[in-house]
């Protein structure tokens, strides 16, 4: 399978029309991408799983071809966008395979509505648990997250990106990576074209803004956790910049089904894209019950 045979589409979802790349039959498989991507960030892993699965590839919403309402980035809202994408293909549930926020979502959905979730892979998006706790204790963890502090300002973070942006795609992404063969420059370029279109790094931001919302952390901070039920494989890159290793640690008790950890050495934040054979190799594993190494 190629590039040639994947599908672009459109669902009305929750209000607003979600774009989507699909390829492949069988069991549904959603690739959730996270911040400041799209779905160009699953593009080694769509044919690989199409060949065992029907592969559906949103850009989230107020990215790329996707709506970009001005409200709507809170987590339960978000979830509902998948939701009814799901509902779209004609499906109760589905195998969500995510990552960075698109990780936040998924941990989210699996806590909040588990009979829709079959598997859950999260790659480089800590358990919500583990997030609070690294928050509350780790100083090292908010000088890695400074960033969103900073996207907090009204209006300024997308006036500085918007005039830097070919730079910021550069460093972001490249610079970042441990592995720096993962992006070539028409690899950036895509990037930067889609962060380019009227209307994305706000509903980007948005994200950060609408977590760090009062009413949010209200909750996140006082409310217990629900355990995932479903079987869980998380994937880390080990020398991620923006998340801390300690972020992985102490996942037992989180998930009432199984839960597996596989963590990459010498390899970043753009897992997926870093290291695409062996993810590629891990999720086909895990999906198929061809086993996988527990935590």
């Amino acid at each position: 399978m190629t590039q040639a045979s994947w599908r672009h589409g459109y669902a009305l979802s929750n209000g607003l029309h979600l774009h989507y790349v699909t390829q492949g039959e069988g069991d549904l498989v959603l690739l959730l991408h996270g911040f400041p991507e799209f779905w160009y960030s699953w593009r080694h892993q769509i044919p690989a799983l199409a060949r065992k699965f029907r592969v559906v590839v949103p850009d989230l919403r107020g990215y790329n071809d996707s709506d970009k309402p001005a409200t709507g980035y809170d987590l339960d809202t978000l979830m509902a966008d998948l939701q009814g994408l799901v509902a779209h293909f004609g499906a109760k549930s589905a195998h969500v395979v995510a990552h960075d926020w698109g990780g936040t979502i998924a941990w989210h959905w699996a806590q909040q509505v588990p009979a829709q979730i079959q598997k859950l892979v999260i790659l480089n998006s800590p358990h919500p648990a583990c997030w609070r706790r690294e928050l509350l204790s780790n100083w090292e963890q908010w000088q890695r997250s400074w960033y969103m502090l900073f996207f907090q300002i009204p209006g300024i973070p997308e006036w500085i990106l918007e005039r830097n942006l070919t730079d910021w795609v550069q460093r972001l992404f490249q610079d970042t990576a441990i592995r720096k063969g993962a992006f070539s420059r028409l690899d950036l370029q895509h990037y930067q074209r889609a962060l380019a279109k009227p209307g994305v790094l706000q509903a980007a931001l948005n994200y950060y803004r609408e977590w760090v919302h009062p009413r949010h952390w209200q909750g996140w901070l006082t409310q217990p956790l629900k355990q995932v039920e479903a079987p869980t494989l998380v994937i880390w890159g080990e020398q991620d910049f923006a998340l801390s290793p300690k972020l992985i640690e102490g996942m037992d008790g989180l998930c009432r089904g199984e839960l597996h950890l596989e963590v990459i050495p010498e390899c970043g934040h753009w897992i997926q894209q870093e290291a695409p054979q062996t993810i590629n190799r891990l999720l086909l594993d895990f999906l198929t019950d061809e086993g996988c190494r527990e935590l």
